[in-house]
């Protein structure tokens, strides 16, 4: 029986390499990653299925040792560092690598750098990118270098920006180069290129523009973003602004983005970024369904709602699709999340609890100021939106898709949680989950109040209504409790 071809990834815990990891696991490959800090991993999904191997690229010893029987490495990782030698220490780790897989025996090394115009002077990290591919090129081992524009998938640090500048600023002076034209890339079909590239003719050493065959100006990347998401039209208007430094700390003012990762990106946009050869698909055929153009890959990377993952984003699971985050992904990425999360412990047990949980809302009410639920549920009507007074089918039980005043069931493991979806007119997505899950001789409830903002004003909403919360969620919760307590006594 022959052995799975062992392939190794550096930069797992990053962007790309935690989604090409289950990836090359699912084609059969067997696989190896390279890191420096293993329990980086522990929360991803396909740890227990992989080698790991702790250690630093900068160490020939470790590179050594984790590269020994391996036929494919994939170099995943770009600092975002500065100073006068970081582009030298960028191509010395290259250089080391490549080595390191040349005395190993490596069959095949494999790079994704960015998509850059030739003959223009580039960025220092543009132009470090495409040093360290230039540096495996010339190596002993056969090279395939990917250069890739914009990758659109939640988490990935050029979708992040373009996401959180349209959410956060609705009429934008920007520099001229959102007017400069980019061939963005979903992130899957990146995949797909990377997990195809070592089984491509050995004598292959070169470099492969990737895109999507969609080329757009930067202004209309997040125009598209903004009708997809379902914000109202922003206006973007390009000022010639000279200083990419000051832009970048712009992005950085703005955006959740570090400003260590605004300013690098803010510079690779200085150009245009579009494929100027389609060569690769001489060597790997594109993706089955075809290339995903800009506005689908959008829908996919927003489309972690829809598909009712919501618990997945704030719980560290993973759905495993390459558009969705995963927990190693930066704290800044993903669309922007507000949660109430309140706890309280009681006597009763967890189903006089879940009685009360499952009764919630209609004739019985939300424990809690009955008035401000009445006062919001007519502006609400008022307003085109569902009410508060549409009651439920049954008063003691439900089943998902129940509408239950203006919320509607979503979510129900009978026992023991509720999860509800707003109806109510929200600039945004909202969840109300109810929990009950035994705690000694009682019961522990939770109660989580869940927040999507769509744009500014969304967020702004939170801000608005966060003083209520702080009155009507700790008496809910209270109330709950003591009602389930009340019922367990009487029989």
């Amino acid at each position: 029986m022959t052995s799975p071809t062992l392939v190794l990834v550096t930069g797992a815990t990053g962007y790309i390499g935690g989604r090409l990891v289950p990836r090359l696991l699912a084609q059969g490959f067997a696989v190896r990653v390279l890191v420096r800090t293993p329990s980086k991993l522990d929360g991803v999904p396909w740890h227990d299925q992989v080698d790991v191997v702790e250690g630093d690229l900068s160490s020939a010893e470790d590179t050594e040792r984790a590269f020994q029987g391996v036929h494919t490495v994939f170099y995943l990782v770009h600092s975002m560092g500065s100073g006068s030698d970081f582009e030298e220490q960028e191509r010395e780790t290259a250089r080391l690598v490549a080595t390191a897989a040349e005395r190993a025996g490596a069959s095949r090394l494999v790079y994704l750098g960015g998509l850059h115009p030739e003959g223009v002077e580039l960025s220092t990290h543009m132009r470090s990118r495409t040093a360290v591919g230039k540096v495996f090129l010339d190596s002993a081992v056969p090279a395939i270098v990917f250069q890739a524009g914009v990758v659109i998938g939640s988490g990935s640090a050029s979708f992040e920006m373009i996401r959180h500048l349209t959410e956060n600023v609705p009429l934008m002076p920007a520099p001229s180069w959102v007017q400069n034209r980019i061939e963005p890339i979903a992130v899957r079909d990146v995949l797909h290129y990377l997990v195809h590239a070592p089984l491509v003719d050995a004598d292959v050493n070169r470099t492969f523009d990737i895109g999507s065959r969609d080329v757009l100006t930067y202004a209309a990347l997040m125009y598209g973003y903004g009708y997809e998401a379902g914000l109202p039209h922003r206006r973007i208007y390009a000022l010639p602004i000279p200083a990419p430094m000051l832009a970048g700390w712009w992005v950085a003012l703005v955006t959740p983005i570090p400003h260590s990762m605004a300013v690098p990106l803010v510079q690779s946009l200085q150009h245009d970024a579009v494929a100027q050869e389609h060569d690769v698909d001489d060597v790997i055929a594109p993706p089955a369904a075809g290339l995903t153009d800009y506005r689908h890959a959008v829908r996919l990377a927003l489309s972690k709602i829809e598909d009712g993952v919501v618990e997945t984003s704030w719980t560290g699971a993973s759905s495993g699709k390459p558009y969705e985050p995963l927990p190693s992904d930066p704290d800044w990425a993903g669309r922007t999340v507000y949660v109430d999360d309140r706890s309280r412990t009681g006597d009763a047990p967890p189903a006089a609890v879940w009685k009360v949980i499952e009764g919630i809302g209609g004739d019985n009410g939300w424990y809690s100021l009955p008035a401000a639920w009445v006062i919001r549920g007519l502006a609400d009507k008022v307003l085109g939106g569902a009410g508060h007074n549409r009651g439920r089918r049954n008063p003691k039980t439900l089943v998902v898709g129940d509408a239950v005043d203006w919320w509607r069931v979503e979510h129900l493991e009978p026992g023991r949680q509720l999860r509800l979806r707003a109806e109510m007119l929200v600039p945004g997505e909202a969840w109300l989950e109810l929990t009950a899950e035994p705690e000694g001789t009682g019961t522990r409830y939770r109660q989580r109040a869940i927040y999507f903002p769509r744009g500014l004003f969304g967020k702004a909403y939170w801000w608005a209504v966060w003083p209520f919360h702080g009155l009507i969620f700790p008496s809910m919760a209270r109330n709950i409790l003591a009602r389930a307590a009340r019922d367990a006594e009487q029989g």
